[in-house]
């Protein structure tokens, strides 16, 4: 396995976040409960500690907008001058929670006409567990609404991985990692590889939300989820899913009456553990979709770009970038029009590096390699963000807290 999928896979099988691929179970012996012990151990001590990854995000009059999460509280605060200074931090959940912080799975916050909304994941007692949450502000963000839990299936399962997008008629989507079906499946001892992708919709602001959709069954357990909204507000799913016995790949489906699962990417990734490395998408005013991705496939690997201009009719080639000896890993993407953005995260020994590519025509082509900001120490995944025709890198850091970088090509 490539170095720095092997890193990613340490990372997930760490907690035990492997396929369960015949959902069958046995008798447990004294070291499997010893492993279940440690196994708990692992995950109250991954819940207890303190995360900075958060979300950043412009409103239409441009002021930033950020969360952040301190002692079992998600908070929300903005910046009229670009993140120097920063308005009094408002709770979210009034009532102390585990809130999930790792880099994929973050809170999320987007700001449209004036209403503030905030998706989180809650972890729960059981390892690998959690409940998709939800609160908004109609005040703009001098308070939030009581949060609440988007999944119906009220289990103490996985429910991960939220991906949240707003439309310009007031609905609202969430997307997730879902382990119901797998749960089901175990339980009758029938066969299940994987999780499910579920999603939720609201048509009043989220005030409410509909009841939940299964959108595919045998998705990645542990790799983030991208939503993106097409011109015509309609949302677009991008994960990584599992095709045939094992090849992860990643799939997406736009949410327009009956959803069709369309495969995006064909590197034919065989691995038995979720990598723990979803992709981006951004979809232009244009309506072709941007994906980035990292994957270890037999011919290959690492960090490639794609899109489709026919709503996954058909690709373009992968174009690969980012330097595998620097353990690239974990991109993002913008599209503003015809520019388009991609950051990424690489290591050189000493410090994280976000190094940055882009393209003026539209992804045809692409410039090269460049670096944007250098950090010692822990430090998030890499954001963009955008505010009207302005880029920027938004990355937080143990070292620097929040960086904000505008972008120019």
């Amino acid at each position: 396995m490539h170095k720095a999928a092997l890193a990613w896979f340490v990372l997930a099988t760490g907690l035990g976040l492997v396929s369960q691929a015949t959902g069958q179970s046995a008798p447990m012996d004294h070291g499997a409960m010893s492993a279940a012990a440690e196994r708990d151990a692992k995950w109250k001590a991954a819940l207890a500690v303190p995360s900075f990854a958060g979300s950043t995000t412009f409103d239409e009059n441009g002021r930033l907008w950020r969360t952040s999460a301190l002692d079992g509280y998600l908070r929300a605060d903005h910046s009229d001058d670009r993140g120097k200074t920063w308005s009094p931090p408002v709770k979210i959940n009034l009532e102390p929670e585990n809130i999930l912080g790792g880099g994929e799975n973050r809170p999320k916050i987007l700001v449209r006409k004036g209403v503030v909304y905030v998706s989180y994941t809650q972890g729960l007692e059981k390892p690998m567990t959690g409940h998709i949450r939800f609160s908004r502000s109609v005040d703009g963000g001098k308070t939030f609404s009581p949060p609440l839990t988007v999944n119906d299936n009220p289990d103490i399962i996985s429910h991960r991985f939220d991906a949240m997008g707003v439309n310009g008629q007031g609905q609202v989507y969430l997307a997730w990692l879902d382990k119901r079906d797998l749960s089901a499946a175990q339980k009758t001892g029938r066969p299940y590889n994987g999780a499910a992708v579920y999603y939720a919709r609201s048509d009043d602001n989220g005030a409410s939300f509909l009841p939940n959709v299964k959108l595919a069954d045998h998705s990645c357990e542990c790799c983030r989820v991208a939503l993106a909204m097409d011109p015509e507000g309609k949302p677009v799913v991008f994960w990584r899913h599992i095709f045939g016995r094992n090849t992860r790949d990643f799939a997406l489906a736009r949410l327009d009456g009956p959803a069709t699962v369309v495969r995006a990417t064909h590197d034919d990734w065989e691995v038995s553990g979720c990598p723990h490395h979803g992709g981006a998408l951004s979809i232009g005013a244009d309506g072709i979709y941007h994906m980035v991705w990292f994957n270890n496939g037999p011919e290959r690997h690492g960090l490639f770009y794609g899109s489709t201009k026919d709503a996954g009719r058909t690709f373009s080639a992968p174009i690969p970038f980012g330097n595998e000896d620097a353990q690239a890993a974990h991109p993002d993407v913008l599209s503003q029009g015809r520019r388009v953005f991609v950051v990424w995260k690489e290591f050189d020994g000493k410090e994280s590096l976000v190094q940055e590519m882009h393209s003026v025509d539209g992804g045809a082509t692409w410039s090269g390699a460049r670096r944007l900001a250098a950090s010692a120490g822990a430090s998030d995944h890499p954001l963009l963000i955008g505010q009207q025709d302005k880029a920027f890198l938004s990355w937080q850091t143990e070292k620097d807290g929040l960086q904000l970088l505008e972008i120019r090509p």
